[in-house]
Parts: C-alpha cells; structure tokens; sequence
C-alpha cells in the first residue's frame, strides 16, 4: 500500500471513529403543518394567532394548541398540529402511510421545496383552507449548527449515513444533512420510518 494510500485510509477510519463517539439524538417527527398568517386567519379566523404549548429542540420552533383535520380524496384525518412561527408558505408534513389514507400522492421533498407538491384541504373551527399544493412526504434529515457541522465533517444538503435501531431491527439510512445558524444537533425520521425500526423519540443514532 503506498503511503498516501495508507494516509487516506487512516484519515477515514479516523473521521468514522470521531464521528461514532458523537452519537445524534433522533426524533420520530408526527404528521404536522407549517403555514403562512393568511392561511392561519381562513382557518382560525381573522386576527387569531397560534398558542405555543411546548418549545422543540430547534431554535424558534414550537408546537402550537391549534390543529386541523386534514381532507384528501380518500379520506380525513383529524388533530394534525401546527408547528410555529408562520412561515412565508404552506407545508402539511405527511409520512407514506398518510397519504394513502387520504388518497394524495405526495413527494417525497426537503422542507421548503413545496412548488408543484400535491393539493390537500385543511379544517379549522373557524373555516377551511384548499390548498393547491403543499403536502410532501419530509426527506429524513439531521439539523446542524455550522459549528456542529464542522464538528462532524458535514457540509449543507451532503447525504450521510446514520445507524439506528436497536439488533435485530437496526438499520442503516441516508439522511439530508441541513445546516443552519438556526438550528441545533437532531435527527427528524417520519413514523413509518420509526415504526419500520422501533424508534422512539431521544433513541440515539450513529453516523458512518
């Protein structure tokens, strides 16, 4: 082997090791819906604003009192939570199984890609919201802060792979790496993903 061979592969089998002594916090993220004020005012009437009953991990985050029922062709489902602050569109987060129940044929995207996503209504106790577009299925991914990104060798939108799960329901996934000054160290996998593995939210992940 030459030697800048042997540096190579030195170099790698440290960076794994670095980042398996580094293990990541991983949460199952629920069916939920982000939207802009207008969206939140068809729904809840005018002049109303969301109630933040429980901060999240990432910065500025927040789960909100409000929900809705979600309508598809196929079906409803009720109590879908907003997550807060408003934001400058609309996005309902659904997993696979989701959209079967409704009879939508949602993208798989990143949050925030929502042009040309699939069309879906939203119920509030105030009115509702027909949306021609918005509901993605949510790329798995990992938030990081630059430093935190830095830390493990990581640069915006790079897919990694993270250990999870527990032997024998263990496995090995690609994940979006997302790196902002707003956001903090977690994985977000969606509940068929987390059922699939037997995770549940605070389980730890490991990236390869």
């Amino acid at each position: 082997m030459s030697q800048d061979l042997a540096g190579e592969v030195a170099e790698k089998l440290k960076k794994r090791m670095d980042r398996e002594s580094k293990p990541i916090i991983v949460n199952i993220s629920n069916r939920h819906w982000h939207c802009t004020q207008e969206t939140f005012e068809k729904l809840f009437g005018a002049g109303a604003r969301p109630t933040n009953i429980r901060d999240l991990i990432q910065p500025g985050q927040y789960a909100c009192r409000e929900t809705v029922t979600l309508k598809g062709p196929k079906g409803e489902i009720k109590k879908a939570r907003l997550i807060g602050p408003f934001r400058p569109y609309n996005q309902i987060e659904l997993s696979r199984t989701d959209c079967v129940a409704l009879g939508i044929d949602a993208p798989l995207r990143d949050s925030g890609n929502v042009k040309g996503s699939a069309p879906i209504t939203l119920i509030g106790s105030a009115g509702e919201a027909r949306l021609s577009e918005g509901a993605i299925v949510q790329m798995r991914h990992i938030h990081f802060h630059p430093k935190e990104a830095e830390a493990y060798g990581v640069k915006s939108m790079e897919y990694v792979k993270i250990r999870v799960g527990k032997p024998p329901r263990d496995g090995v996934l690609s994940v979006l790496c997302r790196v902002r000054e707003d956001m903090k160290l977690e994985c977000h996998l969606d509940t068929d993903e987390g059922n699939a593995l037997g995770i549940k939210n605070g389980d730890l992940g490991t990236m390869l």
